[in-house]
């Protein structure tokens, strides 16, 4: 915001909460250079992409500080709502390559944050991954479907917000979920060629040695055995290769 924002923001600040407006125009005065350092990066007004009803507003982020607590306000009211609603907007912006050279580091980097900070205040809408080459990219598409395959697979019998609740309950189901979501591989998808556990099933600790007696298995491991790792790893990489190739 520029000096006469500030002071446009403080003049309304102190209509609202007449009792904590300053005393004296020096302390006014001192009060106005403070918050025009403090949030120099901070805009007035941005429009958000969602529309006018989640656009910022910084006198509206103010009103809604004096209502809601009873402390003074301070420029760091204005500064963390600011930063949350900016990391919304930029999480929607996939930074096409701008007309500049990218040997030149300089005006390179330069003119990527200078169209972040356009998105951020609306005055430039976000660039969707796809906009980059002008087209859906067909290397997150895959991703995506492998994805929506392998989560298919595992299947589920409940709600996803109680299996969300029922995952510290549920260790191995519930990493087995997160790595399908993004299309990692996972050392149960393939048996265990040292403790000789079944695809689907965790790794049993022994304490003898490996083999095929039940009577060997003592308790179930936090983790997978390296060997069914890199099974895995393996596994994962030729259905990818297959992917591609079909």
């Amino acid at each position: 915001m520029k000096r006469p924002e500030i002071v446009a923001l403080l003049a309304f600040v102190d209509r609202l909460d007449p009792g904590r407006a300053p005393q004296s125009k020096a302390a006014a005065r001192e009060r106005v250079e403070q918050w025009s350092i403090l949030l120099d990066h901070v805009p007035a007004t941005a429009q958000h992409p969602d529309g006018p009803d989640r656009s910022w507003d910084a006198s509206r982020v103010a009103a809604r500080h004096i209502a809601t607590t009873p402390y003074p306000i301070k420029p760091s009211d204005i500064g963390g709502p600011w930063e949350t609603y900016r990391r919304d907007v930029i999480g929607r912006h996939w930074d096409p390559a701008p007309a500049v050279d990218p040997d030149d580091v300089t005006a390179y980097r330069a003119a990527l944050l200078g169209t972040r900070q356009a998105v951020a205040v609306g005055a430039l809408p976000p660039s969707p991954q796809h906009a980059i080459e002008g087209r859906p990219s067909p290397i997150r598409a895959e991703r995506d479907a492998a994805a929506a395959r392998r989560l298919a697979e595992l299947g589920s019998y409940v709600p996803r917000t109680v299996a969300q609740q029922l995952a510290e309950y549920r260790p191995h189901r519930a990493q087995r979920e997160r790595l399908a979501a993004v299309n990692l591989p996972d050392p149960l998808d393939v048996a265990c060629t040292w403790c000789g556990a079944d695809p689907g099933r965790p790794c049993q600790a022994r304490s003898i040695r490996p083999g095929k007696d039940p009577q060997q298995r003592a308790r179930a491991r936090r983790g997978p055995h390296p060997s069914r790792v890199e099974d895995a790893q393996a596994q994962h990489a030729r259905r990818q290769e297959q992917e591609t190739a079909a």
